[in-house]
């Protein structure tokens, strides 16, 4: 709430998932500048920008009362560029289907971190996110979702290190920018094992 209500006086647009719009509208946001899409729906944000919502495994809402709004992964189109956005999601079939659908992908942004056995099916393991990054057919995967918050039982940098040795015999092209580091595609791209 505090975050989206700062970002408020400078974001021209919200493209988000069904449901969250009324979230933001009653937190000030004007409902002319929300788009809400379901999975497959597609927002054209300009001439070079387009936003599509895409199948995730997880699940939306806080404490007893879940699943009111949808919740999303998001295919990024900026110019010729292709990203995925892959947000919280367990490991499924539905990678390989948007990778066959929307592949392949220059970069995929996928979640690295508090996943355990408790909750299998919420948050993908080291090994699944490179069957994931597999899938969805992407040259460089960007491992977010991990060194913040103390979710699981493993340690900060657990899921991190796991996840760069099981990179190289899978031929997956990591990049791991310091919080705030630039990445640019189609240049150097951070990796350096910082953590």
């Amino acid at each position: 709430y505090q975050t989206l209500t700062k970002l408020m006086p400078i974001v021209k647009h919200v493209c988000t998932s069904l449901g969250v719009g009324a979230h933001l509208e009653r937190w000030g946001y004007n409902p002319a500048s929300i788009t809400e899409l379901d999975w497959g729906q597609t927002d054209r944000v300009s001439d070079s920008l387009t936003l599509t919502a895409a199948p995730a495994r997880h699940f939306s809402g806080r404490s007893f009362k879940r699943g009111q709004v949808l919740w999303s992964a998001f295919v990024l189109n900026v110019g010729d560029k292709r990203l995925f956005l892959g947000g919280d999601s367990g490991y499924g079939p539905h990678f390989a289907e948007l990778g066959k659908q929307y592949g392949p992908f220059d970069l995929a942004l996928l979640e690295c971190g508090q996943y355990g056995r408790d909750w299998p099916n919420i948050h993908t393991f080291p090994n699944e996110i490179v069957m994931a990054a597999k899938d969805l057919k992407t040259e460089v995967l960007m491992p977010v979702h991990w060194g913040k918050f103390a979710l699981a039982f493993h340690a900060w940098n657990g899921s991190i290190r796991e996840l760069t040795e099981l990179a190289g015999p899978a031929n997956l092209r990591l990049t791991t920018p310091r919080i705030g580091e630039p990445v640019t595609l189609g240049k150097s791209l951070p990796n350096q094992r910082w953590w």
